[in-house]
């Protein structure tokens, strides 16, 4: 299982930090969870094409996990990019359909593309959900951030799982999804003088890592307030496992 951390800022403009998105190599292709603005930009400098994109997962509709889908949808449907295009699917919660629409208005059509191009595949906002791949199984767990907020955990058949939290406040639906995970990749969003409803800190997100007693834990989405912080030191006060501080084209594998 390979990861590469596109994104591990906010929607704040940062210069070494991009809005969120992950990178997931899969035995059907690359796969992406989350498409801040600039990720397109971010992937190509991994080497891979957006062209190669199988499968895109959004966990939620903010701007800074979804500005770059106009990017994206823009440039596949370059005519040299569309006529040799291979069939890919967006995905993402109840919503997710009405949301591309919306977009697809707003541009004035130049955002449509065929369906044998692109399909839409919406999970449940109201159980955990589940898709089977060739390669890996995808499972979907309601977060509480916004009425429309998942999680995703990716089970191979080695047994390896890694789990990407979104966004989300402290609840008890993360800890039981990420139980056992071999990495787990959470939000920590502010320091705790900064705490808000909807997102974690870095003391909640090593609680939820020692409850789920995950093998390893990636922080990201990181806001200004909390970079000046000690996040290694708050995590440590409940998480002793192997920690990692998220960064910008950062490699991963478990």
């Amino acid at each position: 299982m390979h990861v590469i951390i596109l994104g591990s800022g906010t929607g704040i403009p940062m210069a070494h930090r991009a809005s969120p998105s992950l990178l997931y190599y899969s035995g059907d292709g690359p796969v992406l969870f989350d498409i801040g603005p600039g990720t397109l930009r971010q992937l190509s400098r991994t080497g891979i094409s957006h062209e190669s994109l199988k499968q895109v997962f959004v966990t939620h509709f903010h701007p800074d996990h979804t500005a770059d889908l106009v990017h994206f949808l823009f440039a596949t449907r370059n005519p040299s990019v569309l006529k040799k295009r291979d069939p890919f699917v967006i995905a993402g919660p109840e919503g997710l359909g009405d949301f591309l629409d919306r977009l697809n208005k707003a541009y004035g059509n130049w955002l449509a593309l065929p369906q044998a191009v692109m399909g839409v595949d919406e999970l449940s906002l109201t159980k955990p959900d589940r898709r089977g791949f060739r390669s890996f199984t995808l499972l979907s767990q309601p977060l509480r951030h916004t009425p429309n907020s998942l999680a995703y955990r990716v089970d191979l058949p080695s047994g390896k799982s890694m789990v990407y939290s979104g966004d989300t406040g402290y609840c008890q639906e993360i800890i039981a999804f990420a139980r056992g995970a071999d990495l787990l990749i959470l939000e920590s969003s502010l320091p705790e003088e900064y705490a808000v409803e909807g997102h974690l800190t870095p003391a909640q997100a090593g609680r939820i890592a020692s409850l789920a007693k995950v093998k390893k834990l990636v922080l990201l989405h990181f806001y200004p307030e909390v970079l000046t912080a000690d996040i290694q030191g708050e995590c440590r006060k409940n998480f002793h496992g192997e920690l990692i501080l998220g960064s910008d084209l950062l490699h991963l594998s478990v």
